[in-house]
Order: structure tokens, then C-alpha cells, then sequence
């Protein structure tokens, strides 16, 4: 908090509100008491100019094009660093030393497997039903398999949770993704780091022996790591909202992947894909770069800019390079990714492209590495919120832990009927 204050006057009022500095970005003033004093609210559909709480996780420049973790610059984590060290320091605060590095990951290692009752639940499901219900329904359902970790006020219990949601999280999405294409379930694996357990539960089969691609693997775990957490975005702010009540943590999480499935936020990468597969071919691309110019042509070029960043995303600028050595590494001969290089290269020199900032973002490579890999378009946001999981639970602890918390209660701006009488039915 600093000693400056911004005085409201007008409208009989005349108030000063308190201006709080964070360690950077910009101020905020302290509206808490302005009800109060003035018996009115402040407007601000979607909260995109409130601070809804206080966190010392993310911090985010969309302007310098800017994105850290603890104060980390993500560039520097995602050449130096991986996924479970990455897991560790949101949660914690700081990055491990070696050996809680090691206990770290061989704790997480070790509750990756899913109660054998698990298994049964999927079978309540559709043979055709999209992996992401599948998600919000298992994942909802850890609480009625784990009672141990569900008392938010137990230190312990709250750990034990955490680590179980990043654990398990992979396995139920792979699970959902086997039941998806009728494939039996695949155990996880304790020899095999994070990012090649999961491919492995993805892509193996009991008839034949699976071997992890380094390449792969270490896209994947990038891809995990740019997506852990991005401050207070929709979904997060789920987490925490659904956190305020009380509820258990496995609710919290589920809520955050429903809000995730929502395809203005989880789906972008989805949708990216499906517009490159619109285009279908390199020379029909300038057919489609001309509708995205033309302002009567509702038509959009999904992938570039970004809502957040106003200059460039710099997770973008890392997926790049792994898109590149993926599709050097796995050949892959498809129109498709013609396309989207040929796009790129559009998006990179046309003077319309960088005079408006309409960079390839983030979702527009992880669509086309994920697409080589060999994942299906409907795995695109499960993976989106494997990621996430360890941003959520970290923003969920770290809510948990606030003394000044409260069970989130926005306000709204009523303009229904006043009050009236109730009228008979025989007198409308």
C-alpha cells in the first residue's frame, strides 16, 4: 500500500480511496470501502479493470509482450528448465535445489496411477463423448476416491491434493482419450519423466513396444510448461472463485476445466487447425488473407495476435523453433502444414500483419505440433488443462492461504421491474 490516495468527488461525494502498489505493473486503487461510504458499486463487466485478488504467481506485460512465472521470464524456463521444476516453483515460490528437485519429482512420479475403481467409471460414459466431459466428470469424481486430501483446512491434506491432481491428471486424460478409440488403458510408467509417461499412455499399445522420441518429449514438457499458468484468466479465476466457497480441491480443478472447455478461451489451438484445414491448400491462401483484411468479412485468421499480448507472445516465439524441429524430425507430408508455413511467413513480412502486431501466437503453433504428434483435435484443450493443473492448484493454494480472502460475491447492475404486486391469474 502506498500514501497516495485518488479522491472521488461529484454526486455529493467526496472520498479518498487508497492506491496499493504491486512489486510491478500498474496501481490499484482500493475500491473495498467506496460501498460503504456512497451506497454504490462500480461497473466493470468481465472485471477486465478490477483486481480480484492479490497473487504473487504470474505477472504479465501484454504490451512488452512479457510473461513470467514467480519472476522467472518464461523464455529462460522454457530453454533452461522443465516441467516438473516449473511445477515445484509455482507451487512453492522458488525453484528447488537438487534434492527437493529430485523428492519433487519422484513424489509426483509415484501417485500418477488412478484407484482400480477409476477404471469402471469411464464406462458410464458414451463410447463417442468428447474427452473434455469425460474430464470434468472423472476429475470431479477424485473426491469420491480420495477423502484423505479433501479438508481444505489440513496443511497436509492440501499438499497431498496438489500432487495428486498434477499426478493424476495425465493418466485420466489419457484414459479418456483410449476409451475415445475403444484402446485398453495403458499404466503409467516410473522409469519415464512426465512429458514421456504421458505419451507413452497416449500411444502405446499392449501389442507392441513403444519408444519415446526425445524430440517429442521435449516438446511436449515445452508445451507444458507455456501453458502452466497465465494469470488470471477465466478459467483460474473459476478455480479460485469455486475455491472461496470452501469446496474441495478436486471440485475447484473440475470447475476450472469446464470453464476451460469453453471455446473462447481452451479452444483457440482447436480452432486453428480447423481454419488452416478450411484453407486446405497453399494456394488458397490468399483468397483467405484477403477476407481477414476486408472489414465487411466477418471471416478471422485464428492463431495470430493475442488478446493479452499487444506486441508479440513470447511463448510463441519458443513453440516456433519446436515446431520446426517436430516437423523436421517426423516428416510429416500434409497440406496442412504447408499451409500454416506458408501463413506464417505471410504473417511475419505482410505490412499489414506487423503493422497491426498480428504475430502467430502461441495456439497457432501448439495446434500444429500437436496435430504431428499425432493427437487428435478434441485432445487439444485436455492437454490445455493437463498444463494448466499445476497453475490452477498453485493459484488455489495460494487463495487458500490468504487471510484477506473472501467467498467471491460480485455485485451487478439491476435493470429488471421494479417491485410489484402479484396479479392473479384469471386478471392478466
Amino acid at each position: 500500500m502506498s500514501n497516495d490516495t485518488l479522491k472521488l468527488t461529484g454526486n455529493g461525494l467526496d472520498l479518498d480511496l487508497p492506491i496499493m502498489n504491486g512489486s510491478v505493473g500498474p496501481q490499484v486503487v482500493d475500491i473495498r470501502r467506496l460501498y460503504a461510504e456512497s451506497d454504490m458499486f462500480t461497473f466493470d463487466p468481465g472485471f477486465t479493470s478490477t483486481a480480484s485478488c492479490e497473487s504473487k504467481i504470474t505477472y504479465i506485460d501484454g504490451g512488452k509482450g512479457e510473461l513470467q512465472y514467480r519472476g522467472y521470464p518464461i523464455e529462460q524456463l522454457a530453454e533452461k528448465s522443465d516441467y516438473m521444476e516449473v511445477c515445484y516453483l509455482l507451487l512453492y515460490g522458488e525453484l528447488p535445489n537438487k534434492a527437493e528437485r529430485a523428492k519433487f519429482s519422484h513424489d509426483i512420479t509415484h501417485h500418477t496411477m488412478v484407484h482400480e475403481q477409476l477404471h469402471r467409471f469411464f464406462t458410464g460414459f458414451r463410447r463417442d463423448a468428447h474427452p473434455m466431459a469425460i474430464m470434468v466428470g472423472v476429475v470431479g469424481a477424485l473426491a469420491a476416491f480420495y477423502h484423505d486430501s479433501t479438508d481444505i483446512n489440513d496443511p497436509h491434506q492440501r499438499m497431498v491434493a496438489s500432487y495428486r491432481l498434477i499426478a493424476k491428471i495425465p493418466t485420466i486424460a489419457a484414459m479418456a482419450y483410449k476409451y475415445s478409440v475403444g484402446q485398453p488403458f495403458v499404466y503409467p510408467r516410473n522409469d519415464l519423466s512426465y512429458a514421456g509417461n504421458f505419451l507413452s499412455m497416449m500411444f502405446s499399445v499392449p501389442a507392441a513396444h513403444y519408444e519415446v522420441s526425445p524430440t517429442l518429449e521435449k516438446a511436449m514438457d515445452l508445451i507444458f510448461i507455456l501453458h502452466a499458468d497465465h494469470e488470471q484468466n477465466a478459467s483460474t479465476s473459476t478455480v479460485r472463485l469455486a475455491g472461496s466457497s470452501g469446496a474441495n480441491p478436486f471440485a475447484c480443478i473440475a470447475a476450472g476445466i469446464a470453464c476451460l472447455w469453453g471455446p473462447a478461451h481452451g479452444g483457440a489451438n482447436e480452432a486453428c487447425l480447423n481454419m488452416l484445414e478450411e484453407i486446405g491448400t497453399v494456394d488458397r491462401i490468399p483468397e483467405f488473407v484477403a477476407r481477414a483484411k476486408d472489414k465487411n468479412d466477418p471471416f478471422r485468421l485464428m492463431g495470430f495476435g493475442h488478446r493479452v499480448y499487444k506486441n508479440f507472445d513470447p511463448r510463441a516465439t519458443v513453440m516456433r523453433k519446436t515446431a520446426h524441429k517436430v516437423l523436421a524430425e517426423l516428416g510429416v507430408d500434409d497440406p496442412l502444414f504447408d499451409v500454416a508455413m506458408e501463413l506464417e511467413k505471410i504473417a511475419l513480412e505482410d505490412e499489414y500483419f506487423v503493422s497491426k502486431k498480428l504475430y502467430p501466437n502461441v495456439d497457432f503453433y501448439s495446434g500444429i505440433i500437436l496435430k504431428a504428434m499425432g493427437f487428435p483435435t478434441s485432445m487439444f484443450t485436455v492437454l490445455f488443462a493437463l498444463a494448466r493443473t499445476s497453475g490452477w492448484i498453485s493459484q488455489w493454494k495460494e487463495m487458500i492461504e490468504d487471510p484477506t480472502q473472501r467467498i467471491g460475491r460480485p455485485r451487478q447492475l439491476y435493470t429488471g421491474s421494479p417491485a410489484r404486486d402479484y396479479v392473479p391469474v384469471e386478471d392478466r
